[in-house]
Parts: C-alpha cells; sequence; structure tokens
C-alpha cells in the first residue's frame, strides 16, 4: 500500500533517479512521487552527470551497476570531484548485498547504500534522513537548493589551501528589497531562484566543469571559478541578469524604469529596477594565505561595484592592501 501526497502539497524536493532498467525507474519513481518528490530520470552515466550539474537535485538515487557508458561507482566518483555536484547526496542501490561494494561506495563518498528490494517506507525514511543531515552539514538553500554558507566555507579553504589560482565572485542584488517590499515574498523568491539559475548557467556556459556555485543567504550568491574565466561569467551573469530582471516588474515600472517605496528609515524614495554587482576576488596578484581575507578583500570590493548604478562587476587587481583601488 502506498501513501498518496495531497494534490496541493508542494513537493519535498525533487531526486534523480539513475539506473539503465527502465522498468526499475518506473517504479523507484513512482514510489517517490507517492512520498511527495518531484522525479528525474537518467539512463546512462553521461546523461545522470549532466543532469546533476544542470538541474541540482535534491539527492540521487544510484544504481550501482549501470551498463552504459559508465558503472555505478565512476558516476560517483566524477559527481564527487565535481564542485557543482559534490554536495548532492548520493544512495547507491544495488541488487546484492556485498559488504565490499558498500565499502567502496562509502569510500567514495555515497551517504547511503540499499539493496534491492526495499519498501517504499525504508526508501522514504533514508532519504528524508539524509536530506535533514545535508541541510544541517551543508546549510542548503531552501530556496535553490544550492550549497550554504558551510559548504561556501570549506571550499573557499581548500582552494586558499592548494594555492592553485582561484576566482571568487560575490554576486548581490540591488535593489532587491525594494521589490520585495512592492512584490511580495512569493515573487521575490522567483527572483532568487531565477538570479540562482542565471549563475548557474553562466558558470557551466562559460566555466570549468569543477567550478562551484553557492548561496550565502538572502540575495548573495558566490560562484569560483579560475582567474582565466572570471571576466566572461561575469558577462554573462550581467547580460543574462539585466535582460530577464525586468520581466518581474509590471508594465508601469518597467516603462518608469523604477519603483516607489519607502526607504530603510521609512521614507518614499524611488528605486532603479533590479541589477546585480559582482565583486571578484583572485590570488593572481597577491597572495591569500586564509579564508577569512577573501571575504575581508571581497567587502572592499563590493562597496566599489555597488557605488556603480546598474549592473557591473569589479575585480580586484591590487598587489596589497595598500593598494587603493581596484579596477
Amino acid at each position: 500500500m502506498s501513501v498518496q501526497r495531497e494534490k496541493s502539497a508542494p513537493p519535498k524536493g525533487t531526486i534523480l533517479v539513475v539506473d539503465d532498467s527502465h522498468s526499475v525507474v518506473r517504479i523507484l519513481t513512482g514510489m517517490l512521487r507517492d512520498l511527495g518528490y518531484d522525479t528525474i530520470e537518467a539512463h546512462n552515466g553521461t546523461e545522470a552527470i549532466a543532469l546533476a550539474a544542470r538541474r541540482q537535485p535534491s539527492l540521487i538515487i544510484l544504481d550501482f551497476l549501470l551498463h552504459r557508458n559508465f558503472d555505478g561507482l565512476e558516476v560517483l566518483r566524477r559527481l564527487k570531484n565535481n564542485m557543482s555536484t559534490c554536495h548532492i547526496p548520493v544512495i547507491l542501490l544495488s541488487a546484492a548485498e556485498s559488504p565490499q561494494d558498500k565499502a567502496r561506495g562509502l569510500r567514495l563518498g555515497a551517504d547511503d547504500y540499499i539493496t534491492k528490494p526495499f519498501s517504499p517506507l525504508e526508501l522514504g525514511a533514508r532519504i528524508e534522513m539524509i536530506l535533514r543531515r545535508t541541510e544541517t552539514e551543508y546549510s542548503a538553500s531552501p530556496t535553490t537548493r544550492l550549497p550554504g554558507s558551510i559548504a561556501i566555507e570549506r571550499i573557499i579553504a581548500q582552494k586558499v589551501e592548494s594555492r592553485e589560482p582561484f576566482a571568487v565572485c560575490y554576486c548581490d542584488l540591488d535593489n532587491f528589497k525594494a521589490y520585495n517590499d512592492t512584490y511580495g515574498f512569493a515573487k521575490g523568491d522567483s527572483v532568487i531562484r531565477q538570479s540562482a539559475r542565471v549563475i548557474l548557467d553562466a558558470v557551466r556556459n562559460k566555466g570549468n566543469p569543477e567550478d562551484f556555485v553557492g548561496h550565502i543567504g538572502g540575495d548573495d550568491f558566490i560562484a569560483i571559478t579560475t582567474p582565466d574565466l572570471a571576466d566572461p561569467i561575469c558577462a554573462e551573469i550581467i547580460g543574462t541578469f539585466d535582460r530577464l530582471a525586468p520581466l518581474y516588474y509590471d508594465e508601469d515600472a518597467r516603462r518608469l524604469g523604477y519603483i516607489e517605496e519607502k526607504d530603510r528609515q521609512g521614507r518614499p524614495a524611488r528605486f532603479p529596477l533590479m541589477s546585480i554587482s559582482i565583486a571578484v576576488v583572485t590570488n593572481e596578484e597577491r597572495e591569500i594565505t586564509h579564508a577569512a581575507q577573501v571575504a575581508d578583500i571581497a567587502a572592499e570590493v563590493k562597496k566599489r561595484a555597488k557605488a556603480t548604478p546598474g549592473s557591473c562587476y569589479v575585480r580586484d587587481r591590487r598587489k596589497t592592501d595598500a593598494d587603493q583601488n581596484p579596477r
């Protein structure tokens, strides 16, 4: 007997099911939908890796014995070695109880291992446990499902420690509060989700496969790439954001180019349509020795970006803190 969720209830999350057996996928997706989850399907390793990066599911259920492209362990290894998918929890699914296979999967980063057959109740309980743990460990944003502050801090610390060239792009929406106050939280959340997609798509289109995107909170995001690709990524983010942002306003606001709302002191004011400011911090010109230094530099650079009307990005090219102006 399956437990059907109410049609009006929002989905608990989106789960990517990866199995080269169409019948297994059909059974699993049916179970998951009854448990309250939306589902995405992949039938080989290449498709699974691409869908995970593009759709950012809440969790992945991965067949251990894939036969096309790569086996399940190779797919798992690639997912966990890619910064855009390493935070997504993975449950390995196997037809046989093998302690050796289970150990290999867990060492590669799997979050759980389930042997067929299993009950919907067991599957649901395991998924809920993993998602709760993931929310705690990575502080994932419930709005965008992107990795949150804990994961971001870990990635930046790893980059600093490795001493490899990196660029951290801090993205901040301008005039979002006024928009949120005027149009409401539901439409504000839509803007946040759209902004996440814009940044993810730009990093996917212009960046490296292992680049990282996170959601610091509110209207603040972060993208981590290499110094050579920061400029094209920022340019694409700005171009796409500026094209889409006006669509979230009513016709009058688009025509006027602003909305009227109270400022933080409660005084009536005019606020331009939303734009995006990006502060770019790299270690190509100066040595960065700890993660907190990245945040300190970004705070300075962001002030300059925010002082420029409209969308822009400012890249820190100073060799030391004594130098005056990022460019």
